[in-house]
């Protein structure tokens, strides 16, 4: 009992992996690891010294694009012909099952890369009879499946076996009911592509819902720091990467960073040497938030340095689904204690960055 205790309270392995370089460099992987993060339910930015956001920056917020609750979908209406052709094919499809436990239950996600994919326990991966892999976090005795399901793939056509198989597993030997968190972006027909999703699932239950904001202004905050050219900080000089990514959960957590030596809650302290702020903006966004719109949010980010500011630097974090089957890329995710998996930039104004990805126990390193 006292061992179950002691492993209780022992704080949980992460990992935090830390890029710098420059928006305006060619080998720039910016854009890239936002597309390889899919699906993010939290989309947080800090602007130091800034009381009111520009018109432009409050349009891209204003604009975060539409998700669907679709309930109770049966799963075999993801891997039809007719799903893959009007969707899959057409744009970038995000699905993710909800209020699944991705460590205790069955999960299920459909990547914009065409890639179904499905973690499933020991009973379920049996009576599919479909090729997977165990889970790298199942332990001794494995009691979870991953199966991979590339619904592009030529194999994958109508009349042939794969298909068939799949469509059998799915649709009669297993037959298996999910609500679905879903987007799907595709360019040109944003307004269309929203809307085309409640009408193909008509005969389910579907309800449209946007993405919540929250503003507000913080006053007199103590702020790292930082120097663009050293992520890893001088005593006395500058504050690390993770000094600062620490500092950044605190204030998006409201977590007074005063170090008082009284507090029953926190007695964490902004990190030495840090400065106080007359004012900073911060805003959260929440949803089921497609890796195309954080995009679109950081490159109106680094607008906001076109012309003179008194801060150096702001931040952008996103956060991703505790629960999701997949972290970066198709990395399979567990949830552990926590089921980290987010990462931040650091944006300089002179377009140099910081980016800072993490995740937990049960993930791979970030790409």
């Amino acid at each position: 009992m006292m061992a179950m205790l002691r492993r209780l309270e022992q704080t949980p392995r992460y990992l935090l992996v830390c890029d710098r370089s420059s928006f305006k460099g060619e080998k720039s992987k910016h854009a890239e690891r936002v597309r390889e993060h899919p699906f993010n339910y939290r989309v947080s930015f800090l602007i130091p010294e800034c009381g009111s956001l520009p018109e432009g920056l409050k349009d891209t917020i204003n604009n975060m694009g539409k998700f669907y609750l679709v309930k109770n979908l049966s799963l075999h209406e993801l891997a039809t012909v007719e799903f893959i052709n009007t969707f899959v094919k057409k744009g970038s499809f995000y699905a993710l099952s909800y209020n699944t436990k991705v460590d205790q239950d069955n999960c299920v996600a459909v990547l914009p890369t065409g890639k179904l994919i499905l973690s499933v326990d020991k009973d379920t991966f049996e009576e599919l009879g479909l090729e997977g892999v165990r889970s790298h976090y199942a332990g001794k005795t494995p009691m979870k499946y991953v199966i991979k399901i590339d619904l592009t793939e030529a194999a994958f056509a109508p009349d042939g076996k794969k298909y068939k198989r799949v469509t059998w597993a799915l649709k009669e030997k297993k037959p298996m009911n999910f609500d679905f968190l879903m987007a799907w972006h595709c360019s040109g027909v944003e307004g269309a592509a929203e809307s085309m999703i409640k009408s193909y699932f008509s005969k389910y239950e579907t309800k449209e819902h946007c993405p919540k904001m929250n503003m507000r202004t913080l006053r007199d905050l103590p702020c790292p720091v930082l120097q663009n050219l050293d992520h890893k900080g001088k005593p006395e000089e500058s504050c690390s990467a993770e000094e600062l990514f620490d500092w950044i959960g605190a204030v998006s957590n409201n977590v007074d960073c005063n170090n008082h030596a009284d507090s029953f809650i926190s007695t964490y302290g902004s990190p030495d040497p840090s400065t106080i702020l007359d004012q900073a903006y911060l805003c959260t966004v929440t949803g089921f938030i497609i890796p195309e719109k954080v995009y679109e949010l950081l490159e109106h980010l680094r607008l906001y340095f076109d012309e003179p500011k008194l801060s150096q630097w702001l931040t952008l974090s996103v956060h991703g689904f505790a629960d999701s089957p997949v972290s970066w890329r198709e990395n399979e995710h567990g949830f552990h204690k926590g089921g980290e998996n987010l990462y931040t930039f650091v944006i300089f104004n002179n377009q140099d960055y910081w980016l800072l990805m993490a995740v937990g126990t049960n993930d791979n390193c970030p790409p």
